[in-house]
């Protein structure tokens, strides 16, 4: 079973909040709010990002790299897919 569907119910409530985020951004902006307001939620969103990015992450990392039992070819094939994923994350 893949980690994103084992841990659906948080990685679904870790978007919610980013989604809850990211509407109360909308709004502040919408309003006109204080400039260090707006750079601050811009801030918690990112970090919230990146934590759910770090899970997602991790979970990858453990069932599909950590195994012994993956083929060697597989491994090599989702090691390239991660680093990709990295590259473009990290621009």
């Amino acid at each position: 079973m893949p980690h994103t569907v084992k841990g659906k119910k948080q990685l679904l409530t870790r978007v919610r909040r980013i989604k809850g985020q990211a509407e109360g951004l909308e709004r502040a902006l919408e309003a006109e709010t204080d400039c260090s307001a707006i750079l601050q939620q811009i801030a918690a969103i990112r970090g919230a990002v990146n934590g759910l990015m770090t899970e997602v992450l991790e979970g990858h990392l453990r069932e599909h790299l950590g195994s012994d039992a993956t083929d060697p070819q597989q491994r090599d094939d989702d090691l390239e897919q991660v680093v990709g994923v990295l590259r473009s994350y990290l621009k």
